[in-house]
């Protein structure tokens, strides 16, 4: 804080190199004591008593620790998404048709498939095949199958408009449920012990399997056969679409806080689409998106807020819209089209950039299943082949298991 020190040491000596003229000795002498007196044998302010240290050991060391720290990080590798199948099984007798909703995948592994009048079921821990029933000639074909959440009991809907209900651990018919449609069962869904299913007749009804009167709701919107029927993760809402070219969003608490009036008003209709819809997929990382799926005139595939009614995009895929299914692990979405070279694609969202193409079906693919752990795809199509891909990749290490009742019995495709 010396300022007239610091004003000489810094002036003086610069002066002394810009200014080459002589000084008398008388003058040069008053300078030397002047310096004396306002330094008293201090040392000069800003020089270095030893030279510097050099910065080769710093810099260079710090780039070094940074590059060998990001070498350490593994890279996301690109997953390698397999364009064929992994396994395919003969599936003769399938009946082709667009409205019907034939294959289902377990969450105790096992796949359902109906051909024609009979239900098969595929155990992918051994492979084994089995027949579960074969419907007769005034009943059948069968046209709908559902698993119930705990993967012992399945839905089975019938040309003949009959639901049967069977235990595929004792192979037992439990129930049958009569009367619910005028006509043929083409679409079902499960809601805990709700079990939802949709007719030609346009009617979706809600039935408890626990009771005797087991119709407990009724929804009206469609004036066509209701040919696709998904409930949120949640369970909160359910997604209907049908012939008539229309989707619809029910809530279920709106559902049951009007029972007296034995019908339902939906929550949103979309009749942006200009053909039936069956296709429909709700999003496994967004709980309030919707994907549906147009039949040939219509070809598109179109997102949904379903809390806000808004559509959000719609994708033309160039093919009738069979099936849609979710990847678990990543933003992605698979499709199934008909009519189309490659009825297969992947698509990255929320871009709807092809991510692959699968190669294998000379047909129209006619319904999708995915495996409880995600990671496969089975599908199956009217060159009657059913097909397994390997297209969502290796599921995510799972956490412990947590005791949680029913749930700990699920097992998993590794």
């Amino acid at each position: 804080m010396d300022m007239d020190m610091a004003y000489y040491l810094l002036t003086e000596p610069k002066k002394d190199q810009e200014n080459e003229v002589k000084v008398s000795p008388a003058k040069e002498a008053y300078r030397r004591l002047l310096a004396e007196k306002i330094l008293s044998s201090r040392t000069r302010i800003l020089a270095f008593r030893n030279k510097p240290p050099e910065h080769e050991g710093m810099l260079p060391q710090i780039l070094v620790e940074t590059l060998t720290s990001n070498q350490t990080k593994p890279a996301k590798q690109r997953r390698k998404i397999p364009q064929f199948a992994e396994r395919t099984l003969d599936a003769p007798g399938v009946v082709d048709d667009y409205y019907l909703n034939l294959l289902d995948w377990g969450s105790k592994n096992v796949l359902s498939i109906a051909l024609e009048n009979t239900l098969y079921l595929w155990n992918s821990a051994d492979s084994s095949t089995s027949e579960l029933v074969t419907i007769d000639n005034d009943h059948g074909p069968i046209t709908s199958v559902s698993w119930a959440c705990d993967g012992q009991h399945i839905a089975v809907g019938l040309n003949s408009s009959d639901i049967q209900l069977w235990d595929t651990s004792s192979n037992r018919l439990m129930r049958k449920l009569q009367g619910v449609h005028q006509s043929r069962v083409a679409s079902l869904a499960w809601n805990n012990s709700i079990l939802t299913t949709g007719g030609m007749d346009g009617k979706i009804v809600n039935n408890d399997v626990r009771m005797r009167s087991h119709i407990v709701q009724t929804y009206r919107g469609h004036a066509a056969e209701v040919c696709g029927l998904r409930w949120s993760g949640s369970c909160q809402q359910l997604a209907s679409g049908g012939n008539d070219n229309l989707v619809h969003i029910w809530d279920a608490s709106m559902a049951s806080s009007n029972p007296s009036l034995g019908y339902s008003r939906w929550l949103h209709r979309f009749s942006d689409h200009l053909a039936a819809v069956k296709a429909l997929a709700w999003c496994p990382f967004q709980s309030n998106l919707l994907a549906s799926g147009g039949g040939g005139n219509d070809r598109c595939i179109k997102f949904w807020n379903t809390h806000t009614g808004l559509c959000l995009n719609s994708v033309d895929t160039g093919g009738q819209v069979c099936a849609l299914l979710w990847n678990k692990n990543e933003k992605e979405l698979l499709s199934a089209c008909g009519f189309v070279q490659n009825p297969l694609t992947l698509w990255k969202y929320p871009s709807m950039v092809k991510l692959a193409e699968l190669n294998g079906h000379t047909s129209r693919v006619l319904c999708l299943a995915q495996s409880p752990d995600g990671s496969t795809v089975a599908s199956v199509a009217a060159d009657e082949t059913l097909r397994f891909w390997n297209v969502f990749g290796t599921p995510q290490a799972l956490k412990p298991a947590v005791n949680s009742g029913m749930f700990n019995s699920f097992s998993h495709i590794r």
